[in-house]
């Protein structure tokens, strides 16, 4: 009876156990799917359900023409957690290294120390059907992360005009560097649930919307690019010259429909190119000019009244002093008696020298600043230089004198070709662009148009038979130009005496010039270094193929 009694007791206890255990874990239920229920939600969210973003592909760079010249095409990056890559087996480590191309101490390097971390990258940018392969091994820790690469289709014949962008496709260089938030498109954030090993399960909802980069038309004309580009490159091979610069603009609206350079680089593989070689040295390297400001030199002795084409100037014995300095005519000939027509035709330093001289002091000075030169073409161009002109209250009588055949000057390629299409123009300075803009635009009347018909036709004369531009004539077409040769600076002062800018700008169709067209080569080697001899080819090349490319008619049949 005792043990009955025992038992029964035993068996109340053990009841009462169990009924406070399950009320206990009923209260419990009650109390977490209650009072803990937000908390209990919010770190559930917190391991299970992620904020993702949705990529944007940047706006696309084309051509006049709507012809591509930056895309960009999806890829992918191969990212890692660290914490659940250590569960990887070997075979599958030595596979993800072969298809990364990489070697496994250094991705097992990128892991190592990264422990505490979630995000790793193990290679960014790889194809998308590399990137699957990877994915498609299955290893723990793993993933793919979708996104876009700038493709360039005219690789190093547009590259300085274009430019590039960095992994995170941000603009590093040239037009794609100016315009970046333009191009940019905003990335959208979509909310999804992931299990534990980071797969995503399921899309819960849309937070912000991806907005798309916008696209960007340029003034180039990708034809024209070409044909300079690969014109420069064959001129600078020929003459083992150490870089060059073409510029092609149109007269009318401003625009630049060509701007190479060389050196050169393909801005899809950039490695290992020297940063030189990425300099859009047409805008961004300053020269002295040279004879191509003979130009302005003349027109400011005809708009001062004193002189017309006619008037004689005595360029005997063939060499000038000023301020204790010579100044000879090229080759140090004496070109005796010439009229003001065959001092440009001449190209006689010492002829504008005594023309300069003659006229206020200021007055070259006031020209050559209405026309762009020491100041910005407006373009927008990142790094774009301003040029220099020399201070008129610091002025000697030589610093004037040189000032006149294109020495203590310095501008840039794309300054030359803006006041040159000043003349071409009849005297309207226009803003310089990039971007495509058919409609003609108004510009500054900053010279007569009297004066600049009077020009056109002294710098048709310049490419005549007698003059320094014969090499520059284009069969079909009349031609105004000048030529240009300069000794190159040197850093320790003075000047080399074997080293050269040969440069040649030119207009045409001189009866409606149409488009002005600068070519300037840094340091030709051998005997031929002169602008006419070097540079006026190139121009006359470029030229003819731009002007039919474009379909403009001849204005010489004759000639023909």
């Amino acid at each position: 009876m005792r043990n009955q009694v025992e038992y029964e007791w035993r068996l109340l206890i053990l009841i009462f156990v169990l009924l406070a255990a399950v009320l206990g874990l009923i209260g419990r239920i009650i109390y977490l799917g209650t009072i803990k229920h937000h908390f209990l939600l919010d770190q559930s969210n917190i391991r299970s359900v992620r904020e993702i973003t949705i990529p944007v592909h940047r706006g696309i760079i084309t051509d006049r023409n709507g012809k591509p010249l930056a895309i960009s095409i999806p890829v992918a990056s191969i990212w890692v957690n660290p914490k659940l890559f250590s569960a990887a087996k070997p075979k599958e480590e030595t596979s993800l290294a072969l298809l990364l191309e990489l070697p496994l101490k250094t991705i097992k390097n990128k892991i190592s120390g990264q422990k505490q971390r979630e995000f790793v990258y193990l290679k960014r940018a790889i194809p998308l059907e590399k990137a699957n392969q990877i994915l498609a091994l299955h290893i723990p820790g793993v993933f793919l992360e979708k996104g876009y690469k700038r493709y360039y289709p005219e690789a190093d014949a547009a590259a300085h005009v274009v430019g590039f962008t960095n992994i995170d496709d941000h603009g590093q260089e040239g037009l794609e560097l100016a315009y970046d938030s333009w191009l940019q498109g905003i990335p959208g954030k979509t909310r999804v649930v992931k299990d534990r090993l980071g797969n995503t399960i399921t899309n819960l909802d849309v937070i912000t919307k991806p907005q798309q980069g916008r696209d960007l038309m340029l003034s180039i004309d990708r034809r024209i690019q070409y044909l300079a580009y690969n014109e420069l490159k064959n001129i600078i091979e020929k003459y083992h010259a150490e870089s060059g610069s073409v510029v092609v603009l149109a007269v009318k609206t401003g625009e630049v429909l060509a701007m190479a350079n060389m050196p050169s680089y393909n801005p899809n593989n950039r490695k290992g190119i020297p940063i030189n070689n990425m300099r859009n040295r047409a805008v961004t390297d300053l020269f002295e000019p040279g004879s191509t400001i003979k130009a302005f030199t003349i027109a400011n002795a005809l708009g001062s009244g004193k002189y017309n084409i006619n008037t004689l100037v005595n360029t005997n014995p063939g060499v000038l002093k000023v301020d204790g300095h010579l100044i000879y005519d090229d080759k140090h000939r004496n070109n005796k008696v010439l009229t003001v027509k065959g001092v440009l035709q001449k190209s006689s330093n010492i002829g504008v020298a005594k023309i300069t001289l003659s006229l206020p002091s200021d007055s070259l000075l006031n020209l050559l600043r209405s026309v762009g030169f020491g100041q910005s073409t407006q373009s927008g161009f990142p790094g774009e230089a301003a040029g220099v002109l020399p201070d008129h209250l610091k002025w000697r009588q030589f610093v004037l004198a040189t000032l006149a055949f294109g020495y203590s000057i310095s501008a840039t390629p794309l300054q030359l070709a803006q006041a040159h299409a000043v003349i071409a123009s009849g005297g309207l300075l226009r803003p310089v662009t990039f971007l495509k803009n058919d409609a003609l635009t108004p510009g500054a009347q900053v010279l007569p148009a009297k004066l600049c018909k009077q020009m056109m036709s002294l710098l048709e004369a310049v490419l005549d038979i007698g003059g320094t531009g014969t090499r520059a004539q284009i069969p079909g077409y009349r031609v105004a130009g000048k030529t240009g040769t300069a000794y190159i600076a040197s850093p320790a002062g003075g000047y080399y005496t074997d080293r050269y800018f040969a440069n040649f700008v030119g207009i045409a169709p001189a009866s409606d010039p149409q488009l002005v067209i600068v070519v300037v080569i840094k340091n030709p080697r051998g005997s031929l270094y002169h602008g006419g001899q070097v540079a006026a080819p190139a121009f006359a090349n470029i030229m003819n193929g731009a002007l039919r490319i474009l379909g403009i008619p001849l204005d010489d049949v004759d000639s023909l």
